[in-house]
């Protein structure tokens, strides 16, 4: 990839917590970035005017990720305002937390669509329309390989979006283009700190060799890694970006 010329991206899910952190980043860094949001407008036009204040290029785009159509509108939307895709950031998710026994076809159905049906509409379009030489970055997660109770679904979906990255990476590679996923553990984002009990809260912290929850910005860190020109040999990995949890 030449780095001369603008090179442009979509994060999904990039209203707030990690996917706001990603796209402040890749701003940061000299892309155009598209802010994509399902629901909260406002908070997204306050991420895309924080970086047009810091002098960075950002527009905000709504498109539901579980729409068969929301990846169209997308790339659309980029193409249409920047000219090309280089970057994909499938970061979009949803976790709802439950025993395996309790829970309903309802709830199994969205989060499979979401965070899965997701990230496999982003990789169709992507293998269709993102540049030559381009970066596709999926959002796991560290659950994955810790098996707690009442993650079963949510650690599933990310489990099938691993599999996904690893052969994505196989069929892209003959035009460069790489694909990552990174795996974050516990960050402190209303994702996770919403409905645990400061004293659980405590307890996950503590358990982790650092001493401290993950912060977005440490995830966009390595986000912006495998989406910048330095990462074109890593291909087909998962990066548990966890402080050391195993």
């Amino acid at each position: 990839m030449s780095d001369k010329r603008q090179r442009n991206a979509i994060v999904t899910g990039a209203s707030r917590g990690i996917g706001a952190a990603i796209a402040r980043r890749l701003a940061n860094d000299g892309l155009a970035v598209i802010v994509n949001y399902a629901g909260s407008r406002e908070a997204a036009e306050e991420v895309v005017r924080s970086i047009t204040r810091g002098g960075g290029t950002a527009r905000a785009v709504r498109a539901d990720i579980s729409d068969p159509a929301g990846f169209t509108t997308l790339f659309d939307e980029a193409e249409h305002a920047f000219g090309r895709v280089d970057v994909l950031v499938n970061n979009a998710g949803i976790m709802t937390l439950s025993p395996i026994t309790d829970t309903d076809d309802v709830s199994f159905a969205r989060q499979v669509d979401t965070n899965l049906g997701g990230v496999f509409r982003g990789l169709r379009e992507a293998g269709r329309r993102i540049a030559d030489g381009g970066r596709v970055i999926n959002l796991s997660t560290s659950v994955v390989g810790l098996y707690q109770p009442t993650y079963g679904v949510y650690a599933a979906t990310k489990a099938a979006i691993e599999a996904l990255t690893h052969i994505a990476a196989k069929e892209f590679g003959a035009r460069s283009i790489t694909v990552n996923a990174v795996a974050p553990g516990p960050v402190a984002t209303d994702l996770f700190l919403t409905g645990k009990p400061e004293t659980l809260i405590d307890n996950i912290r503590k358990m982790n060799p650092l001493g401290r929850l993950g912060q977005p910005d440490d995830i966009a860190s390595v986000v912006a890694f495998l989406a910048g020109t330095d990462s074109g040999w890593i291909n087909g990995q998962v990066i548990r970006a966890n402080g050391g949890v195993v």
